[in-house]
């Protein structure tokens, strides 16, 4: 184990055993923790306290991504980088995550803070799909990388199962910048026009311009690059494309 238990003990002291949504969503992942405490840990978010899942998140990321990619590489042996790189950028965005974690029915078992709470976070994308990686992260934590692989995989047996390669179609961004480059037009500007909100839960306006139009677009998401793929969908859009 990659924590100490005696350090993930002292966090909570209530046993998951207790705890029958903590139950049913261990039946629900499929895996039953050795250290409940971890387990909570990795439902904490960080409007809780300074004993969160911010760790096990960064940790679950980099795995994710190795699972995801490693599995790509090897279904489709024929596809490039590029396209390998969309594929995955599918399936490990904030949206799919946030789908896995409704499957699971995560958001009931959220620690939060009491703010953030009351503003809705048991339902926010970007809290849901960080607590997924964090559960990745906590597996791997306590067990090794072939069996969280093994979790992780049959999480998303059926996306993966559904995957073609015709799914790995450019994103709105990539289209927007190859159309104007096509044209020999100047790359599309994206400026921030607003982040608000708490820093945990900022909701960022994006604005867009090309020289193809005269109005301005704006979009906003829970983090910039979302704003960014949303306010280049509404560009193509515009254009007819």
């Amino acid at each position: 184990m990659l924590i100490s238990p005696t350090y993930v003990a002292s966090l909570w002291l209530i046993p998951v055993q207790q705890n029958d949504k903590l139950l049913r969503l261990q039946q629900r992942l499929g895996y039953e923790f050795k250290a409940p405490a971890l387990l909570q840990l990795a439902l904490t978010h960080r409007s809780h306290g300074a004993n969160n899942n911010e760790r096990l998140e960064f940790l679950g990321d980099s795995i994710l991504n190795l699972v995801i990619g490693d599995a790509l590489f090897k279904r489709f042996g024929e596809v490039r980088e590029g396209q390998l790189s969309r594929l995955r950028s599918q399936l490990v965005k904030g949206e799919t995550l946030a789908e896995i974690a409704r499957e699971f029915e995560l958001g009931d078992c959220l620690i939060l803070g009491e703010g953030e709470v009351k503003s809705g976070g048991r339902s926010r994308d970007s809290i849901l799909a960080d607590c997924v990686e964090a559960l990745i992260g906590a597996i791997y934590t306590e067990t090794n990388f072939e069996i969280c692989r093994t979790h992780v995989m049959s999480w998303y047996a059926n996306r993966l199962g559904a995957l073609r390669i015709d799914t790995s179609a450019k994103d709105a961004k990539s289209r927007l910048q190859e159309h104007l480059q096509s044209l020999g037009k100047p790359l599309p500007e994206y400026n921030v026009v607003e982040a608000a909100g708490e820093s945990h839960a900022q909701i960022f306006t994006i604005e867009c311009r090309i020289v193809l139009l005269k109005q301005v677009v704006r979009a906003q998401a829970s983090n910039r690059r979302e704003a960014e793929k949303l306010a280049a969908t509404e560009v193509l859009r515009l254009l007819g494309i």
